[in-house]
């Protein structure tokens, strides 16, 4: 049998090899971290790589995902399918070894990290769901859901800080099965980082409330071992281990350097490596007794059989608890939900009040949770302002694991973030509010949401200038348009609460990727609508007015600027003039439709357009065309109220009407 640190050495040499073939990588980090993560996976690490998506297995998250080549090395030496020529292939085009890792490219792949400190960030949302989901479905003698969330995690993503607002949160919800690995190096692309990195680590997370493993010989197996039980023995906290590492650990002279972070070793270095590790094997080539060593396949489907047994006796204890399990995790909605869905659509449809869209927003939480278990909602600290808050909220907290709502604290990165743990662990939905001006704080986790086509929903809301005295710091411009600019994002800026209930529906069957809703603070009047245009709301955009014959005019709208465009339609038509009125909550959705379908809205032949919209103008000439106008901001707001803004900012019945007759 291979000696523990023969081992880590082949997830050292395929390292180093993969990265001088690519003559790109990382190697430092899997060469430092190897004897981490042998100890790591070989003795305590439950997963099947027969099954990379067994629903209590333990999530494994490199959240220093530059050093990617660990990962990989660990995956194909477990006996994930992931063959050799993959690793050969790393950082090459359509491999199944990219540069960092990515969900849904690589077998075992639990999330895409890269952006530093989001891999932490997604672990600390994995583990909230498994607590949740536990709370929600374990019952005496029935532990279905009872597993662990691991992070390995360096210096970078310490500095960042989300780092902090995840933590922190992390610690004040007791995440117990939470255990992180920090590679405490030293080292990060520009040096040492003692001239610029040094916090007391240990004293931080101590002070966060999480228990703290300190000084923890990361070279040394059975220090990491006796370590990493001493963490799995602590259930009230999460745990960080601090390893003591060296970067590069077995390159005679690159390691403990920052050459060897982010570039390849070069060949007469690998070789002095192979001789210093007593490693004599050619490039990708690992020898059987090693393999042997490593392969998780036996241990992992005997372990997933296990809890299959025990998931057949919870089965015939708790069945209907069984079935919604199971549903949930494969991220089913409930059969009668269509049903339930059309019926509060309908509802309020025949209410027709006037109302705000966040207001409209929390109406439709509270109409589809009650049908949905699986929402997990929460706000950035401003629950009664997004409105987030539904009667069927019960708080996560250290004390009460079958919540369904987070208190994240003013920690908006943090929550988009640990939203998309949530999501990608399953079972749940997960929501969460902020305004919208502040999904800037939030944007690269919102990003990484569209990027992992990952269930988000996004409750933005104060979504114009229309919110008032609170001033320009406050009023979003260009976040609208810039989040329809993220690759697969769905956004809706809804008119009314029709709309808004549309779009809640919307964003909770779609099961590629996020959403974000643009909600406004001001009261929205209710639009009439035919069984026709009912149904067209989820095609994104639809014709809301029309004229008899050719319109002569076309006016697009969104959010609260419908019910203005809908005035100006009126008043050019007591001048003779037949404007169209084209409301588009969902410019993504609208584009996906047929050509037809988008010809039946906006013709060609009609070349007279305007769009109107409280944010930055630019996306919306490719609707207006360059003969049209767009009645929007073309800089920032002020501070006054929000009717006076509108005023000032020409938003006005009147400008709209001359824009028209300007470009008829």
């Amino acid at each position: 049998m291979p000696s523990r640190k023969e081992l880590a050495n082949a997830v050292r040499a395929l390292s180093m090899d993969a990265v001088q073939k690519a003559k790109s990588g990382h190697p430092g980090a899997p060469m430092g971290m190897a004897d981490i993560a042998e100890v790591l996976w070989n003795d305590f690490l439950t997963h099947n790589p027969d099954n990379p998506h067994w629903v209590n297995r333990d999530r494994f998250v490199m959240s220093n995902g530059h050093g990617s080549m660990l990962v990989y090395s660990l995956l194909h030496l477990t006996g994930y399918n992931l063959p050799m020529d993959e690793l050969k292939q790393f950082r090459q085009l359509h491999s199944q070894t990219p540069g960092h890792p990515e969900y849904g490219y690589t077998a075992g792949v639990e999330t895409t990290t890269g952006p530093l400190g989001q891999g932490l960030a997604n672990a600390v949302g994995m583990a909230i769901a498994e607590k949740a989901l536990a709370g929600q479905f374990n019952r005496p003698g029935h532990d279905i859901v009872d597993h662990h969330t691991y992070v390995f995690l360096g210096d970078g993503c310490l500095m960042e800080g989300i780092s902090h607002e995840v933590c922190s949160l992390a610690g004040t919800l007791g995440l117990g099965k939470l255990i992180a690995f920090y590679d405490d190096n030293g080292i990060s692309i520009d040096g040492e980082v003692e001239g610029w990195f040094t916090d007391d680590t240990p004293a931080r997370f101590e002070a966060y409330g999480w228990h703290v493993v300190r000084n923890v010989d990361g070279h040394d197996a059975e220090a990491v071992k006796k370590a990493t039980e001493e963490a799995r023995g602590v259930t009230d906290r999460p745990t960080l281990i601090c390893c003591k590492t060296i970067i590069g650990w077995g390159s005679p002279n690159k390691q403990g350097k920052e050459e060897c972070h982010g570039a390849p070793l070069g060949d007469d270095e690998i070789k002095l490596v192979r001789e210093t590790l007593g490693w004599q094997h050619e490039p990708f080539v690992i020898p059987e007794d090693i393999y042997a060593g490593w392969s998780a396949k036996d241990k992992g489907a005997q372990a997933e059989q296990a809890w299959q047994a025990r998931f057949d006796e919870y089965k015939k204890a708790h069945p209907e608890l069984a079935a919604e399990f199971t549903r949930r995790m494969s991220g089913d909605l409930p059969a009668d939900w269509q049903e339930k869905a059309t019926a509060f659509i309908q509802e309020t449809v025949d209410k027709a009040e006037k109302v705000a869209s966040r207001k409209a927003s929390q109406q439709s939480i509270g109409g589809y949770a009650p049908a949905l278990p699986e929402l997990m909602g929460g706000s950035a600290d401003l629950a009664g302002s997004n409105l987030t808050l539904w009667g069927g909220a019960r708080g996560v907290s250290r004390e009460n694991a079958d919540g369904n709502y987070i208190y994240y604290g003013v920690r908006e990165f943090g929550m988009a973030a640990i939203m998309n743990g949530i999501a990608l662990h399953g079972g749940f939905i997960p929501y969460g509010g902020t305004f919208l001006i502040f999904s800037d704080y939030a944007r690269n986790g919102l990003r990484m949401s569209a990027l992992m086509k990952q269930r988000a929903i996004y409750v933005l809301t104060h979504d114009s200038i229309g919110l008032g005295e609170d001033g320009p710091t406050h009023q979003p411009v260009e976040q609208v348009p810039s989040l329809r600019l993220i690759p697969n994002m769905s956004l809706w800026r809804p008119c009314d609460a029709v709309e808004t209930a549309v779009a809640w529906k919307c964003a909770i069957e779609r099961k590629d990727g996020p959403t974000a809703l643009s909600l406004s603070r001001q009261g929205l009047p209710h639009q009439q609508r035919d069984s026709q245009q009912l149904a067209n709301v989820s095609r994104g955009g639809y014709v809301l007015k029309d004229t008899d014959g050719t319109p002569d005019a076309i006016l697009i709208a969104t959010g609260s600027e419908v019910a203005l465009a809908m005035d100006a339609a009126a008043r050019l038509a007591d001048k003779g003039r037949k404007v169209r009125v084209v409301s588009m909550p969902c410019t993504d959705l609208f584009d996906a439709q047929d050509a037809d379908y988008r010809e039946s809205v906006l013709p060609a032949s009609v070349r007279a357009r305007v769009a109107v919209e409280a944010a930055a103008t630019q996306g919306w000439f490719r609707y207006v065309g360059l003969d049209g106008k767009v009645v929007g901001m073309e800089g920032f707001g002020e501070s006054a109220p929000g009717d006076a803004l509108m005023d000032y900012f020409g938003f006005t019945v009147d400008n709209v009407v001359q824009a028209v007759e300007d470009v008829m």
